[in-house]
């Protein structure tokens, strides 16, 4: 006679739920929101790489004052060809790493924001160049237009300002929804579905 075969319960292994909300374009507005999270990090960086590159610069090119009056700053090539292009290659750095690895950076997350490709893959590191790129050619643009026209550091500031507003006005206003960058870069920022996660203390009475 067989013996009944013993039988153990097994508990149904949890898996976060995901709404029946479908990705769609993500607005101007959570964008913006999105990098002004962003921005706190970066400027973060770019004082960190700033701090290094100034203390070795001043190591190595300006003469040891004692007082204010020998105080002199760093040679412009220095600042030209030096400290600018580490603070662009800072800034492709931390986007490319974000958006090639997950497609979101920390500000992104909060908001649910992903960067794909068209097909929905991720972007590759010259797309991803090709994309910070493109959303610097409107600043850029528009700074040089403001020196050409006031030659002051504030129209300067005050005209990239306008023309990186452009580029999500620009999304604001178009029927696809997609700003200057996106379609320069031919990529897209959707905004994803809510997971819901399970509770704490209802994974506790579970147990």
């Amino acid at each position: 006679m067989n013996s009944p075969k013993s039988t153990q319960s097994t508990k149904p292994i949890y898996s976060p739920k995901i709404s029946d909300e479908q990705p769609v374009i993500a607005k101007p507005a959570l964008r913006l929101l999105a990098m002004l999270y962003d921005g706190m990090l970066i400027l973060a960086l770019l004082f960190f790489v700033s701090m290094l590159l100034v203390v070795l610069g001043t190591h190595l090119f300006l003469p040891v004052g004692t007082t204010s009056q020998q105080a002199t700053e760093l040679p412009s090539w220095y600042q030209n060809f030096v400290l600018t292009p580490s603070f662009v290659l800072t800034l492709i750095g931390f986007y490319g790493v974000f958006l090639r690895k997950s497609g979101q950076t920390l500000g992104m997350q909060t908001w649910r924001l992903k960067t794909l490709n068209r097909d929905g893959s991720l972007l590759r590191w010259k797309q991803t160049v090709k994309r910070i790129l493109a959303a610097c050619l409107l600043p850029a643009l528009c700074a040089i237009l403001g020196s050409w026209l006031h030659g002051s550091r504030q129209a300067v500031l005050f005209s990239a300002f306008m023309g990186f507003l452009f580029n999500y006005w620009f999304a604001w206003v178009n029927k696809q929804g997609v700003a200057v960058h996106d379609m320069l870069s031919d990529t897209v920022t959707m905004k994803m579905p809510k997971i819901e996660h399970e509770g704490l203390f209802a994974s506790f009475r579970k147990q």
